[in-house]
């Protein structure tokens, strides 16, 4: 017999039980007697019986499945995120379906729709900007939302992050303490709130903090990947006043950032320092090793599964808005105090 044809019916009619009591062994219900309990496992055993989690979520109304929605699964830094919401997801018995975006507009809805139809508990989501039109879906679905490394921009929306301005001027103010009176800033589209309202902010207070001018052609934007960081650092020292100090938006283009100012016959940290921000893998595969921003990817995961258990569970939530710790790791691109 096909077992995926094999029914709870078809397991009672071996086991000689009812199916009350096939559900309940399926099911992990304590009260059934170790002699039936086994008289049933091995009924499964022998049809090679799977439950179906689909209909049992039709009765239960819970699948205990979650959707993901990130922008790129093959980007490292969103690898580190889904790791971590496995694993939370994993101790709480919930499984995953997970879903690239591409950070399109389009595909984000589409995605968001597809995982409501298939019956998820919850949804964790991770992108760029909230638009209008996806935030509307948002309203409408039936079920909780929690955001990882995504800001909420003033929506109820249970979210996880960091605070982007504080990491930016952190980076910025260590590059200044180091001599620096030009910092230059290479990331990904100001349009995106944690860039444009957050990083960008900080890196403009850290200058101010330290009295020194903001010059418009110090800031080039790329769209986070390293063939954008190098092309932006290309850009810079096609200049004569050309920034010694780069802070850039992600590590991946501060690899990019780097190997432009080595293409260029320039040393780093002797000649230009770098400081990258998200402390993926990359940072420890570069020569010279990159002093970067940790935004705890792994963790930011596992907190924002724990978050969406916790609603779903309906358990006390004492803050929607988590923000999590940053810190700067210091290696070989920055020169030693």
């Amino acid at each position: 017999m096909n077992s995926n044809n094999v029914t709870i019916y078809d397991v009672a009619r071996e086991a000689g039980v009812s199916m009350a009591t096939v559900s309940r062994v399926v099911n992990g219900n304590p009260n059934v007697k170790p002699t039936t309990r086994k008289k049933v496992q091995d009924a499964i055993d022998r049809l090679g019986y799977r439950p179906n989690a689909v209909a049992r979520g039709l009765a239960s109304k819970k699948t205990t499945t979650v959707g993901v929605i990130v922008p790129d699964i093959s980007n490292i830094f969103f690898a580190d995120l889904a790791r971590g919401i496995e694993d939370v997801a994993t101790m709480y018995k919930y499984n995953i379906i997970l879903g690239n975006s591409d950070s399109n507009r389009d595909k984000e809805i589409h995605l968001l729709n597809t995982l409501l139809g298939k019956q998820v508990d919850g949804i964790i989501f991770m992108g760029g900007r909230l638009h209008e039109d996806l935030v509307n879906e948002f309203k409408k679905s039936p079920v909780p939302i929690v955001l990882a490394a995504t800001l909420n921009q003033g929506y109820d929306l249970p979210a996880v992050n960091i605070d982007y301005e504080q990491a930016a001027y952190d980076a910025t103010e260590m590059l200044i303490g180091h001599g620096h009176k030009q910092v230059g800033f290479i990331t990904g589209p100001l349009e995106q709130q944690i860039n444009g309202e957050k990083k960008f902010s900080g890196y403009r207070r850290a200058l101010d903090d330290a009295g020194l001018p903001f010059r418009e052609n110090d800031v080039v934007l790329g769209n986070y990947t390293y063939a954008s960081g190098l092309e932006a650092m290309q850009k810079m020292l096609e200049r004569d006043d050309c920034p010694k100090a780069i802070f850039a938006g992600t590590d991946e283009m501060a690899l990019g950032v780097i190997h432009a100012i080595q293409d260029a016959g320039f040393s780093v940290p002797n000649d230009f320092e770098v400081v990258g921000h998200d402390n993926t893998r990359l940072a420890t595969m570069i020569r010279p090793k990159l002093t970067t921003v940790v935004q705890p990817m792994y963790d930011i995961g596992a907190v924002a599964m724990r978050l969406l258990t916790k609603i779903l569970n309906a358990e006390e939530v004492e803050e929607k808005n988590v923000v999590l710790p940053h810190r700067i790791e210091r290696r070989d691109s920055v020169r030693q105090d």
